[in-house]
């Protein structure tokens, strides 16, 4: 993954935690008899980077699937600016201001890295239906629009360079870039990364850091991410919360979560 180095005017900015942007209250998902969450709840503030860690299995992604709206917990309450996002639709989540990367890329091979980008700003488009049907002049302006912005979201990833390239031509690293730039499009106050460590080698986990930083410092925007690399997550995050077995078993700043004795347990099988 290659792109500019951080700009110090773009450093991010060190701020006190606001009041909570999502919360989630004593959440409950079954599969069966297969309990993938029990009475989670945490809070993220305004502003704040915060890692979601645990062993494979622990309920990070079910966690994920539930904000993003894919599941429906049995019990429990997601509550996103104060507001309940159990009863919004699965289509206006991106648009209510939530963004997301995910594990296994998604990202439409036949069209070029702005086409790509684009389809993010989709979700804040202002043309309706019968323009888009009809070709209306207002929808090649909104298009023009979106364009732009994702023109912005590529310069801001450091992407600029490739915007005509089609994406099945660019190497792994760089696609992850595209899909957090298109994530970016939509305009989120709230973006979940998924594993956005995952493949990637020493160079180009501190270059993520870097970015994600400066993404958090120039857009505002609030981060909840989920990653196995421990190195990467405790270096990034203000705080983290650990799953196991679907509940949370510690929460706080990095250094309080890597030194709490039952998440030892839970990656190591005993105390330490």
């Amino acid at each position: 993954m290659t792109g500019p180095a951080p700009n110090p005017a773009e450093a991010p900015r060190t701020r006190p935690p606001g009041a909570p942007l999502i919360e989630v209250i004593d959440l409950t998902v079954r599969f069966g008899g297969i309990v993938a969450l029990d009475g989670v709840s945490f809070a993220v503030a305004e502003g704040e980077i915060v890692g979601l860690i645990g062993p494979n299995g622990a309920g990070k992604t079910s966690l994920f699937n539930c904000l993003s709206r894919l599941y429906r917990p049995q019990s429990g309450d997601i509550r996103f600016a104060g507001r309940s996002l159990l009863n919004r639709p699965v289509w206006r989540i991106a648009s209510l201001g939530i963004g997301r990367t995910f594990q296994n890329l998604a990202l439409f091979d036949a069209m070029t890295v702005r086409e790509n980008v684009a389809v993010g700003a989709h979700s804040r488009g202002r043309s309706g239906f019968a323009a888009d049907a009809l070709a209306l002049p207002a929808t090649r302006r909104e298009e023009t629009r979106l364009h732009a912005i994702a023109d912005d979201m590529l310069g801001i990833v450091g992407l600029a360079q490739v915007a005509e390239q089609q994406i099945s031509a660019l190497p792994f690293g760089t696609r992850k870039r595209v899909e957090l730039a298109r994530a970016l499009a939509a305009e989120p106050r709230l973006l979940l990364l998924d594993e956005p460590a995952g493949g990637l080698n020493h160079e180009e986990l501190g270059a993520l850091a870097d970015l994600v930083r400066s993404i958090r410092g120039r857009l505002g925007v609030t981060i909840l991410l989920v990653e196995h690399n421990m190195g990467f997550v405790m270096g990034l995050s203000d705080r983290v919360v650990a799953l196991d077995f679907g509940r949370v078993i510690a929460e706080g700043t990095p250094d309080e979560v890597r030194n709490h004795p039952e998440v030892g347990r839970a990656y190591l099988g005993r105390a330490h």
